[in-house]
């Protein structure tokens, strides 16, 4: 077989009949710019909102930040694609793609855990949260977070590379994931793929326990609050992080639960669409729509703050 280790690819994108490509383009061309504009509009609020510099909107932030990064890392590639109907893209291209969609989604996922954990503070530890939380804390959490990130990728990104492919291989997807790029490897990816699953499976598990067990401690203190509506209170500081839990975590396993040489389907990449510009998108409106304090700050913004008497 003619393989080489620094092949180009062509992006087959979401559809192979032209006739839908213009549809496809408005589409994602309103959401990506929705996306980044939601998540702009929510970093400004709180950026320049002193009441919002909390823990909590601190890393709703960086969750907005990397949202931001999120979306741009995989949807001008596919408007383009779209626009122009060239899907090419050069092998450096792909694994530099490969780098910052995998950097991003592990943000995506890790800094959801450590949402999580101050939601357990807070609710869990009232009293203490001021000491548990301190801004130097946040920002070694969040700082944590992004090397850890950046270090998987890298390593998922140099295990990708040692591979070899046919030249001009035709990718079914819309960007360059790991997936697809180990089905259609010409050389043997048995340890590449076992390595990068074990990986996977432990950012993820980790991930998801703390999580899991975060709510469940949250849970348990509510149950025990005596009136109705403390319990309300207390669950609506942390149904907006819960929704997009799992919003985020259902897409992804539905892509991700099943070893990546097994045959790729259209489904995944409709489940990749979801997790790659759907959920960045909807994540600053399901924190911002149901959230009193940014939603102010929005309007001072805006200036469509109504007078008052």
């Amino acid at each position: 077989m003619n393989c080489t280790q620094a092949p180009g690819f062509i992006l087959l994108g979401l559809s192979r009949d032209p006739e839908k490509w213009q549809l496809f383009f408005s589409i994602f061309l309103a959401l990506y710019l929705l996306g980044l504009l939601g998540n702009l509009l929510l970093l400004l609020a709180i950026g320049a909102d002193i009441h919002l510099h909390t823990p909590m909107y601190f890393f709703l932030s960086q969750l907005s930040l990397v949202d931001l990064c999120f979306i741009t890392t995989t949807a001008p590639k596919m408007l383009q694609a779209l626009w122009t109907g060239d899907g090419s893209i050069s092998f450096s291209g792909c694994l530099t793609q490969f780098y910052f969609f995998a950097v991003f989604a592990d943000m995506d996922n890790l800094l959801l855990a450590v949402m999580a954990i101050d939601r357990y503070a807070a609710i869990c530890h009232p009293l203490l949260y001021p000491l548990l939380m301190t801004p130097c804390r946040c920002e070694v959490l969040a700082s944590g977070s992004w090397g850890v990130a950046h270090c998987v990728s890298l390593f998922y990104t140099l295990l990708l590379s040692q591979l070899y492919f046919q030249t001009n291989e035709g990718i079914p997807h819309f960007f360059c994931d790991s997936r697809p790029l180990l089905l259609l490897s010409c050389s043997d990816n048995h340890l590449n793929e076992g390595l990068m699953m074990g990986l996977s499976a432990v950012m993820g598990i980790s991930a998801l326990f703390c999580i899991l067990s975060s709510y469940a401690s949250i849970f348990h203190a509510v149950a025990r609050v005596p009136s109705a509506q403390g319990k309300r209170k207390a669950l609506a500081t942390c149904s907006s992080h819960f929704s997009v839990v799992l919003l985020f975590h259902s897409t992804v396993f539905a892509t991700y639960l099943k070893p990546p040489s097994t045959s790729h389907s259209s489904g995944e990449v409709v489940a990749a669409v979801l997790y790659t510009l759907v959920t960045p998108t909807l994540n600053p409106f399901i924190y911002s729509l149901r959230n009193r304090d940014v939603k102010s700050s929005l309007r001072r913004i805006l200036n469509i703050e109504k007078s008052q008497d």
